[in-house]
Formats: C-alpha cells, structure tokens, sequence
C-alpha cells in the first residue's frame, strides 16, 4: 500500500476460493489474485475531466473460468496452496457446505435486493470530500450496497490516494463507453450499474435509488452460510437477453487519512466501504440454474454482485447490476 504512514485507519485484503456447478457438471475454479495492469494515458486536465481510454477496461468483468483484480502485491506459493486446499474442502463438502451436487432451488421468484451505488473518488480531488462525507449515510441503509472506489489518475496532482487501484479507474471508463461519453470525472456516483450522476448530487441519488426499488427483478439470488463459507443459489426464471458476470467485492467498512500534500492538504478526511479488492469469479448464461460455493479468508466485509455484460467495440463492457447480496 502506498504512503501507509499517512494512513490513521488501515486496510486489509483477504483471500477466496470457490467452486461452481453448472447443472450437471462441476468445475473447480481457484486462482492467485492479481494486480490489475491499465494501459497509462494523458494526464487529465485541469477542469476535473479526463477522456475514456479507448482500450477495454480491465475489470468490465468477462472471463473463462475465474479471474480476479486486487490492488495488494502477488502473493507466494504457500497462499496458492492454502486456497487450493480450502477449494478441495468446498467441494468435498468438509467445510460444512454439505457439497456441491445440488442446484439453485427451481421455482424461486425474483426479489429486488439492495442497490449498489459506486462512488468514483479520489483523495487528489478538491471537489470529493463534501461527496465522500454525504455518502456516508448510504453506507449504513439496509436498502444500499455502497462502495468507494478510489480512482489513481489524479495522483499526479502531488498527493497518490493509498486507496487508488488502476482497475477501478478501468472500471470507471468502461462504464463511460458502456453509456457512450468520452470523459470521466470525480466524484461520480453510478447506480445499479446503469445511471451516473455527480456524487454531490444526494437529491437526485435518492431518486434513482427508489427507480431501482421499483424495477421488477429477473434474477434469483440466493446467500447461505455464514464465517467465511458461502453457497450462492443464482436462477432466472426467463432468459436473460445478456450473459453475466458474478463479482465478489471485499472492502474497509471505514478508513481515516490525513492528506498531506496536494489540493486537499491539510485535510482529514473519513472514508466508508473503500473497495481493496474487486474479483470475477465466474461467468454465467442466464439461463442456467447455478451453484456456487465460496470460502472467504480475512475480516473485510465482501459482497456479491451479478452484472450484465454488455458487447463493445472493444471489448466487453459493464452492464445493468441484476443482483447483489451481502455476504457477511
């Protein structure tokens, strides 16, 4: 983590391991987290925006088997093995899961779950402390599922924010394509993985909130379990017209930083939910009734988000957010 001695509160990222069935057949997917590596590009300008790289984001969430994005450094052989182990245990059913062979529940009907709002912020950015204070009061609704990514492209201002990953700005200009705008800025608020608005803006979120309340589900999410070992039920009762992607999201419920230099120097500033890591574990149709079954190591609260995936020019790109539950 960069610039840990400015750090009051600290953060900490934990490890996962999952297995997946898909009707009749069963596959094992364990992989070593990863720091996601994002193409660099022309330092952003002084008005507080900066255009939507044309490559495709790292973290817009398709991929063959599982993957996984963590801003944390390579870990050694040993904790490869350790999730392997704990894999092999999923399936087995000796970590109390009771195994893998059964599927999603048939019959089940949708049910709107919490709302994920994102909040694109930068500790580099004059204009996000007002944000980052106001978005605290989300971060304690049951209805809610918000999440503080930390963006690195105003870095450069003469403070590197030690929450910035490059995979969340990816994240960031994936959704700018996905809604065809060539910039992107700080704070910004995306909701249900659909509409963006500026992160000051409370009175419109809150509107958007109660418009994702009010649209009707497609998918069945299903959370069991409890310390650490998870099985998610996921169905849809009609086809989805687009495949998915199922994420699981680690972060700091809350984190205190004095900024020393740059335009918020001086400043102390508290921070809720700061996402430390955003994996993709498994691609899903949309169709078939699906099991997973997760084992999460560490303190950090997690989530799990099921995501369309929309086509691109350039690659796959974030889409509406079917679906999203608490994981502990």
């Amino acid at each position: 983590m960069k610039r840990a001695d400015a750090i009051i509160g600290t953060v900490a990222c934990g490890c996962l391991a999952f297995a997946l069935v898909i009707g009749a057949a069963q596959t094992a997917l364990a992989q070593q987290p990863s720091e996601t590596s994002v193409p660099g590009s022309a330092a952003p300008a002084a008005s507080g925006t900066e255009p939507a790289a044309s490559s495709p984001a790292a973290s817009s969430g398709v991929s063959a088997g599982a993957s996984s994005q963590s801003g944390s450094s390579l870990p050694g052989a040993a904790l490869i093995d350790r999730l392997n182990q704990a894999l092999e245990r999923a399936i087995s059913g000796e970590d109390g899961t009771g195994g893998l062979m059964s599927l999603a529940p048939r019959g089940t009907q949708p049910s709107r779950g919490p709302v994920v709002v994102e909040m694109f912020t930068s500790q580099g950015c004059s204009s996000c402390p007002p944000a980052d204070e106001s978005f605290m009061a989300y971060a304690a609704r049951p209805d809610v599922i918000a999440l503080s990514l930390h963006v690195d492209y105003w870095d450069y201002l003469g403070w590197e924010d030690p929450f910035a990953q490059p995979a969340f700005t990816s994240r960031q200009k994936a959704y700018a394509r996905a809604a065809h705008s060539r910039s992107i800025y700080t704070p910004q608020m995306v909701v249900g993985g659909a509409q963006s608005l500026i992160g000051s803006d409370m009175s419109a979120l809150d509107g958007m909130i109660a418009g994702e309340k009010a649209r009707p589900a497609q998918v069945v999410l299903n959370v069991s379990g409890d310390d650490g070992r998870y099985v998610i039920d996921l169905g849809a009762p009609k086809p989805l017209d687009f495949p998915a992607v199922v994420q699981i999201v680690r972060y700091a419920p809350h984190a205190r930083v004095a900024i020393l230099r740059g335009e918020n120097a001086g400043m102390v500033v508290d921070y809720v939910n700061v996402v430390t890591a955003w994996h993709s574990v498994a691609d899903w149709d949309g169709r078939s009734e699906t099991r997973l079954a997760a084992r999460i190591d560490g303190d950090q609260p997690a989530v799990v988000i099921v995501q369309s995936v929309l086509p691109g020019k350039s690659g796959s790109l974030p889409g509406p957010i079917l679906a999203a539950a608490r994981l502990n």
